[in-house]
């Protein structure tokens, strides 16, 4: 909030340009037109230079990095060199966090003195990228072009910062050293946040980073010259002579951006233009030591008035006192802005509206009562569905431990509930020595009621399945008639029942308006488990449920899942769907169990990401693992 606070200002007040020290060569469109395109032979940069030269500027700043050889044409980066040399130029430097080899060493830079004692926290650079060496020693000085953006506004850049342990300092700064011909470039150091930076008879006031707040004026075209003329001989000399000459590029396609507070996107060499402007017009904005004390007594001021008053006065004087007291607050920002201060009071504003708010909250004292209240009782009820939970979560059974001794068979299973609690069940137990019972369910509904549905359901399953033979279709129908007689809500619940031989692997199933299940064998491909079976328990009375037959091979699993699997529902509101399950489940032919329920819970979550579940998920594997395995 306080850079947006600072960069309304700058909207609000940009810096009117009353000098012009700075002229723009830009290779542009029409430059890139006429000479073909970037980059161009280092020969041709050089008869720019030169062109430049001839005009008597006070300094030449480049912002174009020539790091490569040329190969173009032979001797190129010896003419760009002889341009160079004696000719006032100040090369581009490029920070950057690591040491490139081409550039082992830090740069050549001009000695800085400080007066202070401490070690200004400098903004570090570990290595640089900068012109050829061929060419850099042919240059005046050397300056830094890197400015960082996080949240890409440009506000503050580098006037000075260390690669390795070296101060350089940024290309403006390098340029007006190498046209007044000090030899040096000395910190005044006052401590906290009064330092500046002297060169020559400059001095320009920096935060203790080393940065410039940027006061920025509108993108200017006078401050442009197109290379073309300049190559041309039509732009005439006078436009250069005594300035400070940057050459940058802003081609289509070549242009390196910055985005600034005042909400234009201008070229990064017009930066530096700026910062130039900024230094000779004596314009700058300055973070002050104390900038946080007297924030704070600002809100402490504003504080104290709000309290003894807003308590004695009407509701319209109470908001009209906060009005003005708001209106005081912009007024002392904008005030300070206008003097070169950075004064953030949206603090003491915000504070000002808190103390408001609590003051008035005093008159609705009975409504927050209530409102904690209805908060205790909505804990309350959240405390009982989580033991609903617990409870529910506790009625399934957990096949690693009840089957851990089991050589003929592995199995796994899964719920996740959608809310709280949910509908969907699962059960597996052995009715005898020899054969493994298996049940899905799916209670319509979600929620609490469904919840109480599925443990009548999944009771009545267990103990029908329990208390004598049959297959599983005659045990579905002993259900249906059992759960019809207590569904007072008109609930139903879709299910598949198995019954396995752990001996055999021979599988009796049957299902009752259940998702079908998949069955694969070991090296094939998986398939749905196709049943005529019947509707959904609770829908018909006295249907008789058929069962279906099958072989498990050893080594061939079976998963039944619900339809919170096939139709999980991404952000797109598109379903998971059984396609994209086969596809899942072809790798696993020969996987264990839990790595074929993990591996789908995991898919079913990777497609909804974010999305909000809105199905119960049930999962059940089982594998045989053949006769000689099961040891009887």
């Amino acid at each position: 909030m306080r850079e947006t606070l600072f960069d309304g200002y700058q909207r609000l007040m940009p810096r009117v340009r009353s000098s012009a020290p700075a002229v723009i060569v830009d290779i542009d469109e029409r430059s890139l037109d006429t000479l073909g395109q970037w980059p161009w032979p280092r020969s041709v940069t050089a008869d720019l230079v030169r062109a430049i030269a001839r005009a008597g500027p006070a300094a030449i700043g480049v912002d174009v990095l020539f790091v490569e050889p040329d190969r173009s044409v032979a001797g190129a980066d010896a003419a760009l060199a002889q341009a160079v040399q004696g000719a006032k130029v100040v090369l581009g430097i490029a920070g950057i966090d690591y040491r490139d080899r081409r550039f082992p060493h830090p740069p050549h830079a001009a000695p800085v003195l400080s007066s202070g004692r401490r070690e200004l926290p400098l903004q570090q650079f570990d290595g640089q990228l900068q012109s050829r060496p061929e060419i850099d020693r042919a240059a005046a000085g050397r300056g830094l072009i890197s400015a960082d953006s996080p949240d890409r506004i440009l506000r503050r850049i580098p006037l000075v910062a260390r690669i390795g342990k070296v101060i350089v300092p940024a290309l403006a700064v390098e340029m007006i050293r190498i046209a007044t011909g000090a030899q040096e470039l000395r910190i005044d150091d006052q401590g906290g946040e009064h330092v500046d930076l002297n060169v020559g008879p400059a001095s320009i006031p920096i935060q203790s980073d080393g940065t410039l707040n940027v006061y920025f004026g509108r993108h200017d075209a006078q401050r442009f010259v197109s290379a073309e003329d300049v190559l041309s001989g039509k732009a005439a000399a006078e436009f250069f002579r005594d300035k400070f000459v940057l050459v940058g590029v802003s081609g289509l396609g070549l242009l390196d951006f910055q985005a600034t507070p005042l909400g234009e996107r201008i070229p990064g060499v017009e930066v530096h233009a700026q910062i130039l402007e900024q230094i000779f017009d004596g314009t700058y904005l300055r973070r002050p030591t104390g900038a946080a004390w007297t924030e704070a007594a600002l809100l402490a001021g504003v504080g104290v008035l709000l309290v003894l008053f807003v308590p004695t006065v009407r509701p319209w004087i109470s908001f009209a006192l906060l009005a003005a007291a708001l209106l005081a607050l912009a007024a002392a920002g904008i005030l300070a802005f206008m003097t070169g201060l950075l004064l953030n009071v949206t603090a003491p504003a915000l504070a000002a509206l808190a103390v408001f708010a609590a003051l008035l909250g005093a008159t609705f004292a009975e409504a927050d009562r209530q409102r904690r209240l209805l908060r205790e009782a909505q804990a309350r009820v959240a405390g009982e569905l989580e033991a609903a939970r617990r409870i529910q979560m506790g009625l399934l059974p957990a096949p690693r431990t009840i089957f851990a001794g089991q050589t003929g068979f592995a199995l796994d299973a899964l719920l996740e509930p959608a809310r709280m609690v949910g509908g969907d069940f699962y059960d597996c137990f052995m009715v005898d020595e020899n054969r493994l019972f298996l049940v899905v369910g799916d209670v319509s509904g979600k929620g609490l009621p469904a919840s109480l549905f599925m443990a009548l359901s999944k009771s009545l399953l267990k103990s029908i399945a329990l208390r004598g033979p049959g297959d599983p279709g005659s045990l579905l129908m002993r259900a249906n008639a059992e759960i019809c007689r207590d569904n007072a809500e008109s609930f139903f619940v879709t299910a598949f029942a198995g019954l396995l031989d752990v001996r055999s692997g021979a599988l009796a199933f049957c299902n009752a308006g259940h998702e079908p299940a998949i069955a694969c064998r070991p090296g094939s491909v998986p398939e749905r488990v196709e049943h005529s079976g019947g509707p959904p328990l609770c829908v018909l009375e006295g249907f008789e449920y058929p069962s279906g037959h099958r072989v498990l091979e050893a080594g061939e699993w079976l998963c039944v899942l619900s339809d919170g699997v096939t139709e999980a529902m991404n952000a797109a509101g598109e379903f998971y769907g059984a396609a994209r399950l086969r596809e899942v489940l072809k790798p696993l032919s020969s996987a264990a169990p839990d790595a074929v329920v993990a591996a789908v819970r995991a898919d079913v979550r990777e497609f909804t990401g974010t999305t909000e579940q809105s199905d119960d998920l049930t999962l059940l594997c089982v594998r045989w693992n053949g006769a000689a395995a099961s040891g009887r």
